[in-house]
């Protein structure tokens, strides 16, 4: 490609994974894409050992995902590559949607400041993909390239995965398997495991074309536009000066004849203009599909993005699902393996995530009826919608280009504590938790950043705050499971021997209604446990021992 070069990682013998008997490991993470990348990452973040197999000796080719979500950022900053990631993609929160060549409806994903991610950044896959390959050598991740998983015996302790490499076949065992191997999945297929939904008849271009253009930073939508009539276009600005277009073909388009570049520059002309330079760096046809295994647990096998679960492109949502889906996953695997929470403890990733792919599936399935009508009637609907748009305020909440990826709120889960006391806001039991600006040891910081791979106290400092609070720190940090309290205070002064976060703005204690004496239980994942008015030892520990599958 004009605008990247495609790095080839080593080959390494499998000597010392074949010698004697099949070996054991105590975790394996199968397929190196985002998500089993962000896995192994997470794992050894944990104090895991992990053992990555990858089939490839390379990134994925061609840009594949782009779109990332603010939440899905955040995950990004925990595992120690957001910043990378941020800086080389181009950030945006504004959308627009047009009907022809008219303006009908446009959204701000983050439309009140005081968060440190934007809505959305776009980046090549294969750009993040090379971030999370570095990141994983850091840490120590075993990273085997040109290793494919031929077939997985899932066993009452663990599988028997065996291997094949250019040096010859071998077999290992694992007390934990991570089957991260993408949307067709061998190791689904092979275990004859079933994946039910919706398959769409459509066919889309992706065209990633290079040139120099001034458009803003923001995702613009078309139906029937004059360039592309009775069909729908997407345009989004990428690194490196590339712009990607999806044009809507139709399920009658011949895909060989669709991706030949003779087909595909005329399309981008009538869209650009005869005028305007560009060069066609890559060019795909894709369909898709909503579905979704049954169940994303089976025994010691864990399934995660899109191996577990598959949506329609249009909101982003299946790259930033599957980096949620190991951002719950793997504290609790950790807790499991280190003998600190019973194994049901994973019963609770298969429930929550879930429920979050059927929310994401429900979603999706709906922007894509709006998308591509299969009905008389949707159709009649669909552009009723995008007419009344352009002049009435109600109709335009209807119109659907994809209803972009935000993180479920994980309201139902088992982990959860209810309250017992009266609140405000969104920041219930469950929900992801949201960013603020804070001071922390005399910087600027972000609330986020200081939560995170471990369970924390969060509490808004009382007038009075002394040795009562110490105590209950001190008494959850001795537990098996540690719970670090962190104070909240209006004032830069703080509390003797706790870290304390400066809420100079209020935006802390607005968001989550933090009076004084206020407490969250937060989870490593950042999503809100439980939470208190007045937080007693007792009710704290309760609820940790809920959140860890003990109660």
């Amino acid at each position: 490609m004009a605008t990247y070069t495609y790095p080839t990682f080593p080959y390494r013998a499998p000597e010392d994974l074949m010698a004697g008997a099949p070996q054991r490991r105590s975790l394996v993470v199968i397929g190196a894409g985002p998500v089993g990348l962000a896995a192994a990452i997470d794992a050894r973040l944990h104090g895991l050992e992990v053992l990555l197999f990858d089939e490839e000796d390379s990134v994925s080719f061609g840009s594949r995902a782009v779109c990332y979500a603010k939440r899905a950022l955040e995950i990004l900053d925990r595992l120690g590559v957001g910043e990378r990631i941020v800086d080389k993609g181009v950030s945006w929160n504004v959308g627009r949607t047009f009907l022809r060549d008219e303006e009908v409806y446009q959204f701000n994903l983050v439309p009140e400041p005081g968060h440190k991610r934007p809505g959305m950044i776009n980046l090549q896959q294969y750009h993040l993909e090379e971030a999370l390959v570095q990141r994983a050598t850091e840490l120590g991740v075993d990273l085997r390239w040109n290793y494919r998983v031929t077939s997985v015996q899932p066993a009452a302790e663990g599988a028997r995965l065996s291997v094949d490499t250019p040096d010859g076949p071998f077999d290992i065992d694992a007390d934990w398997v991570i089957v991260a191997d993408g949307a067709r999945s061998n190791v689904r297929r092979q275990l004859g495991l079933d994946i039910d939904g919706h398959v769409f008849k459509d066919r889309f271009l992706i065209a990633d074309v290079v040139m120099k253009a001034d458009y803003p930073a923001e995702r613009w939508f078309w139906f029937d536009p004059p360039f592309h009539p009775n069909q729908s276009v997407l345009l989004h600005k990428q690194s490196d000066n590339v712009w990607r277009i999806d044009f809507q073909l139709g399920w009658d388009a011949d895909p060989e004849e669709e991706k030949k570049p003779e087909n595909i520059i005329p399309r981008v002309k009538a869209m650009l203009g005869d005028d305007r330079e560009f060069e066609l760096e890559w060019a795909s046809i894709y369909t898709f599909q909503c579905r979704r295994m049954k169940s994303f647990r089976h025994g010691r096998l864990l399934f995660v993005g899109d191996a577990a679960h598959q949506v329609s492109p249009f909101g982003a949502r299946g790259a930033n699902s599957g980096f949620q889906d190991t951002d719950d996953l793997l504290w609790k695997l950790a807790l499991v393996m280190k003998g600190l929470a019973p194994e049901r403890l994973l019963d609770s990733y298969d429930a929550d995530r879930t429920y979050a792919a059927d929310e994401n599936i429900r979603n999706s399935t709906r922007s894509t009826d709006f998308i591509t009508p299969k009905s008389r009637v949707s159709r009649t609907f669909r552009n009723a919608v995008l007419q009344l748009a352009r002049h009435h305020p109600f109709a335009r909440k209807l119109v659907n280009s994809g209803r972009l990826s935000v993180p479920a709120f994980l309201v139902n889960s088992m982990l959860n504590t209810p309250d017992t006391d009266a609140f405000e806001g969104r920041m219930v039991p469950g929900a992801p938790m949201d960013d603020a600006p804070v001071r922390a040891g005399g910087h600027d910081a972000w609330l986020l950043d200081q939560l995170g791979g471990r369970f924390v106290l969060m509490v808004f400092a009382p007038p009075q705050a002394g040795a009562s609070l110490r105590e209950l720190a001190d008494a959850l940090a001795a537990g098996p499971i540690p719970v670090e309290t962190v104070v909240v205070s209006a004032q830069a002064a703080g509390i003797e021997g706790l870290p304390v976060l400066h809420d100079a703005d209020g935006l802390v204690m607005r968001r989550y209604d933090g009076r004084p004496g206020t407490a969250y239980l937060v989870r490593p994942d950042q999503h809100v446990a439980a939470r208190w008015r007045q937080p007693e030892l007792a009710a704290v520990r309760a609820a940790l021992a809920r959140a860890t599958a003990q109660h």
